[in-house]
């Protein structure tokens, strides 16, 4: 986490989170959710203007990836100085990226090791690492395919369900929220 975002938690302690309003799709996108958005229906509900507008700006998603992190009870957010911005997943908090190399990165860059390789009932591929458990984007399935044909990866079936309690995240914060 950046300093300064850790100087701004230590002098503003009690702002309150922020739900709803940032999301992360399943290839690596970050989307800003204005009342629009949220008003058009869940993030992934695939409804038109749920997923809000793309950032594109480069030095605020390196920001935004640069701060995120998950809490205790599996929530990922962005901490944006002192509040806490919790993120709609539209799958899974990692995105990977396999390079040509069969090297592995996450949406935000940092390289992982991967664990082991799940395939849901929809022919979606997912990595285990050590930062955790992340879908493979769709543009790199022939070289994640090549990965698992020669052996690089074991390979396990799974019910798309089951992916949040098993590993434990939440895909939306919001609505957990809201539940409470």
């Amino acid at each position: 986490m950046d300093d300064i975002v850790k100087q701004a938690m230590a002098k503003w302690p009690n702002v309150p989170h922020c739900y709803g309003w940032l999301g992360l799709d399943a290839r690596g996108n970050w989307y800003m959710r204005d009342d629009g958005a949220q008003a058009s229906g869940a993030f992934s509900s695939g409804r038109p203007g749920a997923k809000g507008s793309l950032l594109q700006h480069e030095k605020l998603i390196d920001f935004i990836q640069r701060n995120y992190a998950a809490d205790t009870a599996g929530q990922w957010f962005f901490q944006n100085g002192p509040q806490r911005v919790y993120v709609e997943l539209e799958a899974t908090p990692w995105v990977w990226r396999v390079a040509d190399s069969l090297e592995v990165a996450a949406h935000s860059g940092a390289p992982v090791q991967v664990l082991g390789a799940l395939l849901d009932e929809h022919g979606w591929l997912y990595l285990r690492t050590a930062l955790g458990l992340g879908l493979v984007h769709t543009q790199d399935m022939e070289n994640a395919a090549r990965a698992l044909e020669t052996g690089l990866w074991a390979l396990e079936d799974v019910a798309r369900v089951d992916l949040p309690g098993r590993f434990g995240y939440v895909t939306s914060p919001t609505a957990q929220h809201a539940g409470h």
